[in-house]
């Protein structure tokens, strides 16, 4: 029995298996996700997911699922499931399911009339392929399976619907089929490892529907297209391999194929090989460009995210080579001293304040991890966005004669907490904000640091006096007596917000900080008592009139919700490494224990992974993504960070 393993009585608990999700990625853009009983519960599940180029490069639904049918002494077994209208459910598969484990890749056993059959699936690695192994475990006579592909060849972000424009057609080609529903798409190649025989039966599956969806406020309900189904003879002892790739393979090498990539993967057999496995799942290198994906299902890679997760994902990986691969990617995007939050290649969009302040956290980490030569790969870069910042840039993003940055862009949210509700932000935190001033005395310090090493006098000259100046400001602005804290954001309209909100913390965690130890020591008290869960920091004090304890809704709510009391495991990274810089060896235990207290979750919501958010109330339900990139890669981060002052973690 593997770490992580359902036994029946669990998975055929529909409220139970449906909100348990799998996710698996090529590390080139594809991927694989559903439910562990194999039912698809949202418009982002899909057996086969790649983004298709001729769309710009958008991931595309290919093949949705798969009805794998047991068929003997004339009964039929189909070990399917889809959901349709008035919780219906057909076929009902999952009553056959005896186990689902996960230690190296998915695997069902399925018990039906006296057959027993496991189902494995995997995604080779940089290739859009998809493979399940079928091995007949015991059955005492020869039978007949039957599968059935159901296609949607869309958007991820859209649905389906029968339509004339499909294309019904297919093609035969060695052990199997190919077919594409519409022009410009990819062939979907549809091949076995021994001969079978397929009948040409196309058809709409009408009303399927996606109960998370309809959480969520969105449409919900779609039409897949089957062409038919593949049937072959099997008897105990065989096993067969399927394909659904976008090239034509060769079918003599697929049960080879499938063997080497299991080989290859890391077993999920621990926590902390859980956490290395969900790490690796973000990388995505394509087109020449290597990029950390934010969060599946629906992010792509986003600037801020990819700095902030990049250390964590880095321990994972070769340190340096990967970490230069990924910062020169970005570097390629900066303009103007910025980085873009989000967008394309094509279509960046640059309205974040503190992207580029992350990118010089991320460098700082490059720096001390061995990175030799940091100065010269990315001196110009790190100078930039000093230079970009003092003399000011897009956003109302400038320095005030004070040394601090105040950022000002009517109707954008220029910080991390960046939702928007009816085109208006829902915490804009417009002015000076306390983390991005953090981060900017961290930025300055960090150059003049290496300018000296450098011996860049011009750069010397115009700032080696400017930390003085951030650092005496910034206790003016932020530092209260009466209230033991920080203000969160102070701005020319509002004045001081003395919110309690996690923002302050991340001044605690930084190479350089304008705080003493008490100073710190205040911060993190306040925030133990009012922010840390055992999932992360809430994003506002429960004792806030504006605070919300559960995330949910349509998207309005939920955007408001989002940064209003919302549990974001990502801040334990700061917040426990600001513990550490405090309390040395004595705080070593509660970080272990808020850090270890992830364990739990490994069997639910994304499985093997962590959520991007948690309800601030208890128990702390799991929210958005099922798997977020800065989640996972902080809590391995603070792992590292224990091992130099503990080593028996």
């Amino acid at each position: 029995m593997g770490y992580i393993n359902f036994e029946k009585s669990k998975l055929v608990n529909l409220e139970y298996s449906l909100s348990r999700e799998i996710i698996r990625t090529n590390r080139a853009g594809s991927y694989s996700s559903t439910t562990i009983i194999g039912c698809n519960t949202r418009k982002y599940h899909g057996l086969l997911v790649c983004p298709v180029e001729n769309f710009g490069g958008e991931r595309y639904v290919l093949l949705s699922s798969l009805d794998v049918t047991v068929l003997k002494n004339d009964q039929s077994f189909n070990t399917g499931i889809r959901k349709y209208a008035g919780d219906y459910f057909s076929p009902k598969g999952h009553k056959y399911i005896e186990n689902f484990d996960v230690e190296t890749i998915p695997s069902r056993i399925i018990r039906v009339g006296g057959v027993i059959l496991e189902h494995e699936r995997l995604l080779v690695h940089y290739e859009e392929q998809y493979l399940a192994r079928f091995t007949v475990l015991e059955s005492s006579e020869p039978m007949k399976l039957q599968i059935r592909p159901f296609m949607a060849f869309r958007n991820i972000h859209e649905l389906t619907h029968a339509n004339m424009d499909a294309n019904t057609k297919i093609e035969f080609i060695r052990n199997g089929i190919k077919a594409r529903l519409y022009e410009g798409f990819p062939y979907l190649h549809m091949q076995f490892s021994k001969n079978v025989e397929f009948v040409h039966v196309p058809d709409w599956y009408l009303g399927v529907e996606y109960p998370e969806e309809q959480k969520r406020g969105y449409d919900y309900s779609e039409d897949l297209f089957t062409p038919g189904f593949f049937e072959l003879d099997v008897t105990k002892g065989d096993v067969i391999v399927f394909s659904a790739s976008t090239k034509e393979e060769k079918v003599t090498g697929l049960k080879t194929k499938f063997t080497k990539t299991v080989n290859g993967k890391i077993p999920r057999n621990s926590f902390i090989n859980c956490l290395r496995n969900a790490a690796q799942q973000f990388v995505e290198k394509r087109n020449g460009k290597t990029l950390i994906i934010a969060g599946y299902h629906w992010f792509g890679s986003w600037g801020r995210d990819t700095f902030i997760a990049l250390p964590g994902i880095a321990l994972t990986k070769d340190k340096l080579a990967f970490y230069r691969e990924v910062l020169d990617t970005q570097v390629e995007k900066m303009k103007d001293g910025l980085f873009p939050n989000m967008g394309s290649f094509d279509n960046p969009a640059y309205n974040s304040v503190d992207a580029s302040l992350w990118f010089t956290w991320s460098v700082q980490k490059y720096f001390e991890n061995g990175g030799k030569d940091t100065w010269e790969r990315y001196g110009e870069a790190l100078k930039s966005v000093v230079y970009a910042y003092s003399k000011g840039t897009e956003f109302g993003i400038q320095m005030r004669e004070n040394g601090l940055i105040y950022a000002d862009a009517p109707g954008k949210s220029l910080t991390w907490m960046d939702a928007v509700v009816n085109g208006e932000p829902v915490t804009q935190r417009k002015g000076f904000a306390v983390e991005v001033n953090a981060l900017w005395y961290n930025a300055v310090c960090f150059a003049i640091e290496l300018a000296q090493m450098a011996n860049d006098r011009k750069f010397l000259k115009d700032y080696e006096s400017l930390p003085e100046l951030i650092k005496t400001s910034f206790h003016e602005m932020f530092c209260s007596l009466e209230t033991g804290y920080m203000a969160d954001y102070v701005n020319d309209d509002e004045g001081a917000n003395f919110f309690i909100r996690p923002n302050m913390i991340i001044a605690t965690s930084l190479p350089y900080t304008m705080l003493n130890k008490d100073e710190m020591k205040r911060i993190l008290d306040i925030a133990d008592k009012e922010l840390v869960t055992p999932r992360g920091l809430r994003t506002l004090s429960p004792g806030n009139k504006f605070y919300k304890g559960t995330y949910g809704g349509n998207q309005e709510e939920r955007d408001t919700a989002y940064h209003n009391g919302t549990v974001w495991p990502w801040l334990l990274g700061p917040f426990c490494e600001g513990l550490l810089k405090v309390y040395g060896n004595l705080g070593v235990q509660k970080v272990k224990k808020l850090i270890n207290g992830f364990e739990e979750v490994m069997d639910e919501h994304g499985i093997t992974t962590i959520s991007e958010i948690y309800d601030g109330d208890p128990p702390h339900a799991p929210n958005g993504t099922i798997s977020q990139a800065w989640s996972v890669a902080e809590i391995l981060r603070i792992i590292d960070l224990l091992e130099k002052y503990d080593s028996n973690i």
